[in-house]
């Protein structure tokens, strides 16, 4: 583990920690701490979170991901097929050097070639030139119109090149590379225990309203709840929902709730004749059968889900994304719950005797993602499908779902996952989750079932060559409703996050599900 101290900011790191905290200081207690201070490492929520308070983007979203300034000034398309992004100018990085169009053409060349990164940012990059017209000008060009490139440069957080050249993971996480433009400067991280920042007071933007911050990952919900109650932080995400209800009746407490953009879902392996965690089938892969997919999914009781492991703090999904946000279907409707017309379906397909079928899953990444885990394959061995179930912590279960199988595919057969629109709109699932694996084109990257269907992969494109609004939500409407019907990934639930702080502060919940310190407010 490696720790860096930068001069008196350790004395303040040690201050805040010891409990003597000025009411310019702020201490945040969170479920989940970032894998990495290198912000192009993993796109994975708290990793992004965490960068966004050291680095920043070309263009900002608010707490409903609506888009707005940011290093960038405006954006326009020239022509069909490309961009123009008018860049700040007299922004610095953290140690004074000026920020320039040389950092974004540097960024965009490097976020989707970091070494060993469980899921990039290619999706992103990926079919896009970039060509510096001046210091503070840089044209953006597609092979084919792409109306959503302000959406897709919302997600990339701009690196310095003076820093960057040379720079692996570690030197971001050891703090010698991490310098970047965002609101708070880094101080240190020590992993499992802290990450410590302090405020930028040459920020371009609005100032942060905290001078020091020490953020502490405290994974367990019990804890985390009696370290707000006791004082011993000011804030917390993820409220465990069995203690929403007690904690809205005390005076001490402030809760801040909202329903995000993440949907919870089963990928099953589509690609292997021989999926390596199917049993009793005599090496074939029954899930390669829609018809297997679908009583699976008719199998699971959403509504119970919700009700009992959720405590009513979620909403049953039936598609990528919940009611409001751009690309849902509204032909769409929930797997209704119904074990014997699963078992029916299990039975024409040829399995009526069953079969065996581990499920894979993170224990501590989404609300209650151990108990959901648990839930499913008890619903499961009820229609016949004896399930078992190896949770274990995300630090693990990403790569090997990944990259753990030969030749760096992905390991298992059957997992649970979770998935936040980055762009706000269904392409980002589409394109991550359903198109089929494309590394060379940034297809695909979070595609660890291998789902893959010519025509929804063609109507992805088209949707995302569609400068026409209502056009474009029409294809990708088209798109998911082909790929849920046919079973390429099973969406169980929306996530509903909760926030808590102390008396004074106040937080509004985004639909990204972030943490970000800078929407702290003192009342």
């Amino acid at each position: 583990m490696k720790r860096i101290t930068l001069g008196l900011l350790g004395v303040v790191a040690a201050v805040l920690l010891a409990g003597t905290v000025g009411a310019a200081d702020l201490r945040v207690g969170l479920k989940l701490e970032p894998s990495s201070i290198d912000p192009h490492y993993h796109n994975l929520g708290p990793n992004n979170s965490a960068a966004r308070h050291i680095f920043d983007r070309l263009v900002h979203t608010n707490e409903k991901q609506q888009l707005g300034p940011g290093l960038a000034v405006s954006w326009k398309p020239l022509s069909d097929t490309v961009w123009e992004f008018k860049l700040r100018q007299g922004v610095k990085f953290h140690d004074g050097s000026p920020f320039t169009a040389d950092d974004v053409l540097f960024t965009f060349e490097r976020a989707p070639n970091v070494e060993a990164s469980p899921s990039s940012f290619a999706l992103y990059t990926k079919g896009k030139t970039l060509k510096k017209i001046d210091d503070f000008t840089i044209h953006i060009t597609t092979e084919r119109p792409y109306p959503l490139m302000p959406n897709d440069v919302s997600t990339l957080n701009i690196i310095s090149k003076k820093h960057g050249e040379g720079a692996k993971t570690a030197d971001y996480n050891s703090g010698k590379a991490a310098i970047g433009t965002g609101p708070y400067k880094f101080v240190e991280w020590v992993p499992g225990d802290r990450l410590v920042l302090e405020k930028n007071p040459d920020y371009w933007g609005e100032k942060a309203a905290f001078d020091h911050v020490v953020i502490k990952p405290i994974n367990s919900d019990p804890t985390r709840v009696a370290a707000l109650l006791a004082g011993d932080v000011d804030m917390i995400d993820q409220v465990p929902t069995a203690d929403i209800g007690h904690l809205k009746t005390n005076p001490e407490v402030v809760l801040s709730q909202g329903v995000s953009n993440r949907v919870i879902y089963l990928h099953l392996d589509h690609d292997r004749d021989d999926s390596p965690f199917v049993t009793g089938t005599g090496g074939k892969n029954p899930l390669k059968d829609v018809r297997v997919r679908k009583a699976i999914s008719k199998a699971i009781n959403r509504p119970a889900i919700v009700e009992k492991v959720m405590e009513g703090i979620a909403i049953p999904a039936g598609q990528l994304l919940p009611e409001g946000f751009f690309g849902v279907s509204p032909n769409l409707k929930v797997e209704a719950y119904d074990p014997e017309g699963a078992k029916k379906l299990l039975a024409e397909a040829g399995w009526g005797g069953g079969f065996g079928l581990t499920l894979h899953g993170p224990n501590d990444r989404y609300i209650n993602d151990d108990k959901i885990a648990q839930a499913i394959g008890q619903m499961l061995t009820r229609v016949g499908i004896e399930a078992k179930i190896e949770t274990m912590p995300r630090s693990v279960y990403f790569s090997r779902a990944s990259r753990g199988g030969p030749n760096k595919t992905p390991e298992f057969s059957f997992i649970l996952v979770g998935w936040g629109a980055g762009t706000g709109e269904a392409s980002s699932p589409l394109k991550s989750l359903l198109h089929t694996y494309d590394k060379a084109r940034g297809f695909g990257a979070s595609n660890r079932g291998r789902y893959s269907n010519p025509e929804v992969d063609k109507i992805i494109e088209d949707a995302l060559a569609t400068v026409d609004d209502a056009k474009r939500e029409k294809l990708l409407q088209k798109a998911t409703e082909i790929a849920i019907n046919d079973l390429g990934i099973i969406p169980l639930h929306y996530q509903v996050n909760t926030w808590a702080t102390r008396p004074g502060l106040a937080y509004t919940p985004r639909t990204d599900e972030a943490t970000l310190l800078m929407n702290v407010v003192k009342k």
